[in-house]
């Protein structure tokens, strides 16, 4: 992978969805213990599949056959049971598994397939699947199918949520469930045992588990450059001078703070690249693992190119709502009336026109750029571009938005930046700060484009490994010896 790509890509797992399909699967009859909204989804999609569906219910006159799609049988669970001919999808709430035990000879040999969740994370009791293979053990229990939504079993996996986890201690009964999962469209992941069922279970439990680490670190960082903001523009000068800004916090102060968020925050995203490529250049291999820190941070470099992308947008909004708002109007009007009252002939400073074209200019690029970013990172459109092509969005252009950015955040300062006066109470400007981080992952990623290091950098990622960290080095080979 491209130590700058701001995307991470799941690579198939062993099971290979381009692979043929066995024919062996036939087209048998397939159970559904429980007539709920999940199961009448289920229903829907395996009939959709061609396959014949027999729905077990306690009280089959009671339930609305309209629900369930034609060809669908609503039997009692014993005649459901009778009829099916190997796989049962166990669609019913866990606390009632004990309800069920009396179907243990017709579901005895069959594989039953756990759709449950957990009741809470990380309970440390023993999960649903476990529970349901001890109360039958002549069963071959499966765990799948629960981090599918009943949305998308009604309408396929058309958006991404195409990942079925499924585990179970039967390879062959796991092998039934994977090709039945790939018949209905979805992407089979084999995760093992059927102790794995603990940790699939609580997936769909967790709460934006990879996002809590980029949403902090932006978070921490709107509040420093916002009090930063406020400390320089608005605390400081009321208590030297007395003048009273406090009105600019809503508006004026966010605009300010947003940009330099997104600035820092984009090159974070670049930064774990240039940290790989230094320590493969250093271990002269690219065998040798990465630290647990740069790991985790390499795999979070999506949401964080995600929430860039948001500060920016916001900034942008914030920059249109600031223009219209009618303080802002008021002083640019009498801004124009003094000059007209001073006796100049024309309000038109050529030097601040190019200065504010070239700010806008490089910011909407910038802004376009980072669209383009976030788009194809998106697995509906990413899963459609090559590796070459997903490579130069998430890297050629990455670098070019975070450059665009820091030319806007330049333009935008022009030669303020050498005078006294930006320096308010010696505390430089904001944009000043923001440009530290972006400026150093820019300098290194040129420092790596330099033909000694990147021809090096390129042997090594395919596969050349220095004399110094080849396994064999420091031991002498008898080149006359037979092998």
């Amino acid at each position: 992978m491209p130590a700058g790509d701001m995307s991470i890509i799941l690579l198939p797992d062993s099971d290979d969805p381009a692979e043929p399909l066995p024919c062996d699967l036939g087209n048998p009859k397939l159970g559904i213990l429980g007539s709920g909204d999940y199961a009448q989804s289920l229903a829907a999609r395996l009939v959709a599949c061609g396959y014949g569906v027999l729905v077990g219910s306690r009280n089959p006159k009671h339930t609305a056959t309209k629900r369930f799609p034609e060809g669908v049988q609503l039997l009692t669970q014993q005649e459901a049971m009778v009829g099916t001919e190997k796989v049962v999808f166990v669609a019913v709430h866990p606390e009632y598994y004990d309800t069920l035990v009396g179907l243990r000879d017709v579901l005895a040999g069959k594989v039953l397939v756990d759709v449950s969740n957990a009741s809470r994370l990380n309970s440390g009791e023993p999960s649903n699947a476990e529970r349901l293979a001890k109360l039958f053990p002549e069963s071959r229990v499966v765990k799948g199918f629960n981090v599918v939504s009943a949305w998308a079993l009604q309408t396929g996996a058309h958006d991404g949520n195409s990942k079925v986890l499924i585990c179970g201690d039967c390879p062959e009964a796991r092998r039934t469930v994977i090709l039945l999962a790939r018949h209905m469209g979805f992407h089979p992941v084999d995760k093992g045992g059927l102790a794995s069922s603990r940790d699939i279970e609580d997936v769909p439990l967790q709460f934006f588990p990879s996002w809590r680490c980029p949403l902090l670190v932006t978070l921490l960082l709107f509040l420093f450059f916002y009090g930063y903001n406020s400390l320089r523009g608005i605390l400081l000068p009321y208590l030297c001078r007395g003048q009273n800004n406090f009105y600019q916090l809503p508006l004026e102060m966010v605009n300010q703070t947003l940009p330099a968020v997104a600035l820092v925050v984009l090159a974070l995203v670049y930064l774990p690249g240039l940290c790989a490529a230094a320590l493969q250049l250093g271990r002269g291999t690219k065998y040798s693992p990465f630290p647990g820190w740069l790991e985790r941070w390499m795999w979070r470099r999506k949401q964080l190119g995600l929430l860039s992308f948001l500060c920016a947008g916001l900034h942008a909004v914030y920059s249109v709502g600031l223009t219209q708002r009618k303080a802002a109007q008021y002083r640019l009007l009498d801004a124009a009336f003094r000059q007209v009252q001073t006796g100049l002939e024309s309000s038109w400073v050529e030097n601040q026109v190019w200065r504010s074209d070239l700010y806008l200019s490089s910011g909407i690029l910038g802004l376009g750029v980072l669209t383009l970013l976030a788009i194809t990172s998106l697995p509906s459109v990413g899963n459609t571009l090559t590796w070459r092509e997903f490579t130069f969005v998430q890297s050629g252009l990455g670098y070019a938005a975070m450059t665009f950015s820091i030319m806007h955040a330049l333009f935008f300062g022009w030669d303020h930046s050498f005078s006294t006066l930006a320096y308010t109470y010696y505390m430089p400007p904001t944009y000043l700060l923001a440009l530290i981080l972006p400026c150093t992952v820019l300098v290194g990623r040129l420092v790596l484009a330099l033909p000694c290091l990147a021809v090096r950098l390129a042997n090594i990622r395919r596969g050349w490994e220095s004399p110094c960290h080849h396994p064999l080095s420091g031991f002498k080979i008898d080149t006359q010896t037979e092998l």
